[in-house]
């Protein structure tokens, strides 16, 4: 570390997994910056150019402070001083509201930045912007993306001719492949109207449009329009539901179900019990976001009387996700400054490496909960879904 008086300091030793990252700090503010709210700090350091990275990169800085501070050790890197802790609880407690008005905004805030760049760092394939599925070494983006696909949809104990819901249906990814596989009929929603956009020319250029339909509506309106559906599923959107919504979600979930009616929600999960956001991602990345824990999720869901009927934790298939992701940025980087700047690139590309650090050594987790409202709904083991996967893999 070469600080702004010129003077250097140098931490740990070379070893075998060791990470080489030399940074330096352009003013004598950018210390105290970091040791009042390390993680918010440090970006907004980086993002400005008063933290420079000049051997390695953000992912190597960042994950080099979290391998010190794993949290199966019950340690921390981001611990804010005491009087910026309470402002950002605050913060993120009135921020947690969550009513339609807001969630439109905090979505659109995140995801109609523009369809180019997701375009340049997602898979082609299927445009999946959550985790992928990594079960065997070798595999690549799409490949992974196609594999969460198939995991999820024979969860759902599908039958040609179903109505299925999708909320948070993103560009249309899983109500394609959902309609093509299983020959179900889609309604997907979302709060985007740059994701609602491209999903409708993605429906039509798959030639499902008798299958799928896309909708800009909120769920809770959905919900009071009187619908029903065989079948619920929910893609990386319960983690933008905010923590005083859960018990509504649940509630409008439950009420669009059929009575032998499943649904599967899949979302970041946070390992332990409940927390706050971060004051990095509430202001740059996802205001109004809250991940997860497992715990108030099902006490939330048993509110309404749904049933936990299978849970699956993934630890580390969102930290390959990742990386891909990363990976294809840093591929693309002279065409994001372009598109956005040279700010924009430095706060993405920290949100990437930090939220690879919180599922390869912090907090972070990702859960897949199925509900159903009836006992009966689904067979009586739960063999049937490792058929169902092969048999929807088979037919790509």
């Amino acid at each position: 570390m070469v600080f702004a008086d010129g003077s250097r300091a140098q931490f740990g030793a070379p070893g075998s997994n060791s990470l080489d990252i030399a940074i330096r700090l352009t003013d004598s503010g950018v210390a105290r910056s970091i040791l009042l709210d390390p993680a918010l700090g440090a970006a907004e350091a980086f993002m400005d150019g008063r933290l420079v990275i000049e051997r390695g990169d953000v992912m190597g800085l960042v994950d080099l402070f979290a391998r010190n501070a794993p949290w199966e050790a019950g340690a921390s890197y981001n611990r804010p001083s005491p009087l910026r802790k309470l402002g950002n609880r605050i913060a993120f407690h009135g921020e947690q509201l969550n009513n339609a008005v807001r969630s439109r905004a905090n979505v659109a805030h995140h995801y109609d930045i523009g369809n180019a760049l997701y375009r340049l760092m997602l898979d082609p394939e299927h445009m999946q912007y959550s985790c992928g599925y990594w079960p065997r070494e070798g595999m690549t983006l799409g490949e992974a993306q196609e594999a969460k696909l198939a995991h999820i949809a024979a969860k759902l104990a599908l039958e040609p001719g179903q109505r299925v819901l999708d909320i948070g249906c993103g560009w249309g990814g899983m109500a394609i492949f959902l309609a093509q596989r299983a020959g179900v009929h889609v309604t997907g929603i979302t709060l985007s109207r740059e994701q609602a956009a491209l999903a409708r020319e993605r429906v039509t250029a798959a030639g499902v449009e008798d299958k799928v339909s896309i909708e800009l509506i909120d769920y809770r309106d959905h919900a009071d329009q009187g619908h029903k559906y065989d079948r619920i599923v929910s893609v990386g959107m319960f983690e933008h539901v905010g923590q005083q919504q859960f018990e509504t979600f649940f509630r409008c979930t439950g009420k669009l179900l059929d009575t032998d009616g499943v649904m599967l929600v899949h979302t970041i999960g946070r390992m332990g019990g409940p927390g706050s956001t971060d004051a990095f991602t509430r202001k740059y990345i996802f205001p109004g976001g809250y991940i997860p824990a497992l715990s108030e999720t099902v006490a939330a869901s048993e509110k309404s009387r749904l049933i936990a009927t299978d849970v699956e934790t993934w630890r580390l298939h969102y930290a390959h996700t990742l990386r891909a992701w990363y990976a294809k940025c840093e591929a693309n980087r002279d065409r994001i400054v372009q598109m956005y700047d040279e700010r924009f690139y430095r706060m993405w590309t920290f949100y990437l490496a930090g939220a690879t650090a919180a599922f390869e050594s912090g907090t972070m987790c990702n859960y897949q909960l199925q509900f159903a409202r009836h006992r009966h709904a689904l067979p009586f083991s739960r063999d049937y879904m490792a058929q169902a996967e092969k048999d929807l893999l088979a037919k790509g």
